[in-house]
């Protein structure tokens, strides 16, 4: 049931790779450059709402997902450093989450491998157990909720804690439930020690009816343990930075499919931790696109 990818060596990175060309039956790509990196330990990579066809010709609004996905991937190959980990952040599939979805996700993404470990969580165009049979020799833990893909990972200056707020698949909105909460509760009290940086596919809704139906439940945890500096979510396909009440910074990532709205950008996010906050830099598709390379200063809220 993986939750994590680990990282890969050139040498089983290139062998996996040609099984992975001929299981999803596309085109290899060429990785020369891509090895003998140094690392960043302090700068991490988002990718989200990845929406991937089983077909890799597929198109929805004009935009060729799995074209855009390795489009994202190559722009991080490029980064002169390796993140320390990479984060993609729900609807890896593009509606269902059908067994060949995730066959062709997982060539998609696997020269990511190369660069640094990849955390998977699920939005609601996934399906669990298809994922799980999908990717079963790269699990790294089973996962720490039942029926969910809770996980908490440190780095050198913050904690992060990713979050499965899949409810029912192809059904928008989502749901943490009771024990997922509880467990967030306990891991927020066991390390209070840095910031708190918390992870998860569905935004923050009142309503409940496209975010989170229990948003309530969650913000007030956010908001309660002051650790905590950012929350991280996708599913609105729809790049934006706002903060609560609170003081915790809200980050909404872009998506590397198609926009809901015309003239949003597609892309990544790159995200560098110092002991005060983060700095963010979108990384369009498009890079006339006037958010490009825009880079966001993100102070952390008091303790």
């Amino acid at each position: 049931m993986p939750v994590t990818l680990p990282q890969l060596s050139r040498r089983a990175f290139l062998k996996r790779a040609a099984l992975l060309v001929a299981a999803a039956n596309l085109t290899p790509q060429s990785h020369a450059g891509w090895f003998g990196k140094s690392r960043d330990r302090h700068t991490f990579a988002f990718f989200s709402d990845a929406h991937i066809n089983a077909d890799a010709r597929s198109i929805q609004a004009g935009v060729n997902m799995a074209d855009n996905l390795f489009a994202c991937v190559r722009s991080l190959a490029a980064w002169p450093v390796r993140p320390a980990a990479v984060m993609v952040n729900g609807d890896l599939a593009h509606r269902s989450g059908r067994p060949e979805d995730y066959a062709t996700f997982a060539k998609l993404i696997h020269p990511v491998r190369t660069l640094a470990p990849v955390h998977l969580s699920l939005g609601n165009h996934d399906e669990r157990e298809n994922f799980w049979r999908a990717l079963p020799g790269d699990a790294a833990q089973l996962p720490s909720v039942p029926l969910k893909q809770a996980e908490v990972f440190a780095s050198e200056r913050a904690n992060w804690f990713l979050l499965d707020s899949l409810d029912a698949t192809a059904h928008t909105p989502g749901e943490l439930g009771a024990a997922q909460l509880y467990w967030l509760q306990r891991e927020l009290a066991a390390h209070p020690e840095k910031p708190a940086l918390v992870v998860c596919h569905h935004p923050l809704d009142a309503t409940g009816l496209f975010g989170l139906k229990d948003s309530v439940q969650l913000e007030a945890l956010l908001t309660r343990h002051r650790q905590v500096k950012a929350f991280i979510f996708g599913h609105t396909h729809n790049w934006n930075l706002a903060q609560h009440p609170s003081g915790v910074h809200l980050i909404n990532l872009p998506q590397t499919a198609y926009p809901f709205v015309p003239g949003r950008p597609s892309g990544w996010v790159r995200a560098t931790l110092s002991r005060e906050g983060m700095e963010l830099e979108l990384r369009c598709l498009d890079e006339r696109h006037p958010e490009h390379a825009q880079i966001k200063q993100l102070v952390w809220r008091a303790a």
